[in-house]
């Protein structure tokens, strides 16, 4: 007894303290996020569909993958524009309500080029509630608590990107993919059944929405340019660990696929446990947020390197770590970098950019990492993401030295 009174008062109190100071709205936010993207469980078995229950070919599936892709750049830009026009909630609204009914629709399409247009139609509405929920939250944390928001949000998409697969695993079983596409759409319309009922503009309070007189285009912005190709390097390098590093890890390693689910929870685990502290300890470091996405970006680069040449297990597994810390660094940091830039002009425009550049990784990291091993094989392509992980380091350190010059607050 004494020994879980110590663990709760000082570690346990602890950690629940790092969640102190948010804003409810952003606990609403939160859990729509996690309904939402729970309900997203349709997306890891894709391709399990398009070929078992469709009888597509690998090269169907890939351009169908690309469709995906394009569908979610399209929506980004997208959901930003009108964000920008209409405002967060009505966009987050008809993207949440809209999907959930072309998620339904979706199963009814068994031809390659429907299920292009119709993955297309649908990843563009998806993905229009992007721009607008960092829009929302931007507005629904006060300044010193957007980091912090912004990491709650990501707990909050861990959670359900974990609960979704294992509960469409059980959906799949129980009751067909087309028991998999209506919990899909229906768990989107109950996300937009719950917003309109706690975050609807007369019921929420806005703790910061500056509306910036003369906005200038997220375009012209140079150190935002800069730092946007860095983060579509980092997100073509940390891709790997979604597609080409569980392929490694069963042919490269020799893992079973227990061994492989074991290695990927361990992802999981850490970031529940540990980035919501981490996040805190860091900002009360004094730290730049420029300064963070370097380290974290050298910590996700240095992981490739454990794989080189060997399969020994510690090391696959000292891999993992060093890049889920550098995963927990980089993404909270570059968030907050981008909505705190965001307040010099249109803030759904630069979400929106924010928002393309993971989807641009998604379109050619997964690509460029297997072709290259099937090409050139496992130890090259590790080479190939540390070389690449080099040059993101290069400009963020080019875009540290940049806002010193022009002293800008990083």
């Amino acid at each position: 007894m004494k020994l879980f009174n110590f663990l709760y008062y000082n570690i346990g109190q602890a950690y629940f303290n790092t969640f102190k100071g948010l804003s409810k709205e952003v606990w609403w936010l939160a859990l729509i996020t996690l309904i939402n993207r729970a309900g997203t469980m349709v997306v890891p078995f894709l391709s399990l569909y398009l070929t078992t229950n469709l009888h597509f070919t690998l090269d169907d599936v890939a351009w169908i993958m690309s469709a995906f892709g394009l569908g979610s750049i399209a929506g980004s830009w997208l959901g930003g524009k009108m964000t920008d026009q209409i405002g967060y909630y009505k966009v987050m609204v008809f993207s949440l309500m809209l999907s959930g009914l072309l998620f339904i629709a979706m199963q009814f399409l068994n031809t390659f080029y429907s299920i292009c247009i119709g993955i297309f139609i649908l990843m563009t509405v998806a993905d229009m509630f992007r721009p607008a929920m960092f829009v929302a939250l931007s507005a629904y944390s006060k300044p010193e608590n957007k980091t912090r928001s912004v990491t709650l949000i990501r707990l909050a998409i861990n959670l359900g990107f974990s609960a979704g697969p294992a509960i469409g695993g059980l959906i799949i079983t129980k009751m067909s993919y087309g028991g998999l596409f209506w919990v899909d759409g229906i768990t989107c319309m109950i996300a937009a059944v719950a917003l309109l009922n706690v975050l609807h503009p007369k019921k929420s309070k806005v703790l910061d929405m500056e509306v910036n007189d003369n906005p200038k285009s997220a375009y012209t912005d140079k150190a935002f340019m800069i730092f946007l190709v860095a983060m579509v390097i980092f997100g073509v390098v940390f891709l790997q660990f979604l597609s080409t590093l569980p392929y490694f890890y069963k042919e490269g390693a020799g893992l079973s696929e227990f061994e492989i689910g074991l290695l990927m929870a361990l992802n999981g685990i850490l970031i529940f446990v540990f980035e919501m502290p981490l996040i805190k300890w860091l900002e009360h470091k004094g730290y730049t947020k420029v300064g963070l996405m370097i380290f974290g970006l050298l910590l996700t680069t240095v992981s490739y390197l454990f794989l080189l040449y060997n399969t020994l297990i510690a090391l696959i597994v000292i891999s993992m770590i060093i890049v889920t810390f550098g995963e927990m660094i980089v993404f909270p940091f570059s968030n907050a970098f981008s909505l705190k830039r965001s307040k010099r002009g249109l803030q759904g425009e630069y979400m929106a950019l924010y928002s393309i550049a993971f989807s641009i990784s998604h379109v050619f990291g997964h690509n460029l990492g297997f072709h290259f091993i099937d090409t050139f094989g496992f130890d090259n392509t590790w080479i190939l993401m540390a070389t690449l992980g080099t040059i993101g380091l290069i400009l963020l350190f080019s875009l540290k030295k940049f806002m010193t010059t022009s002293k800008e607050e990083g």
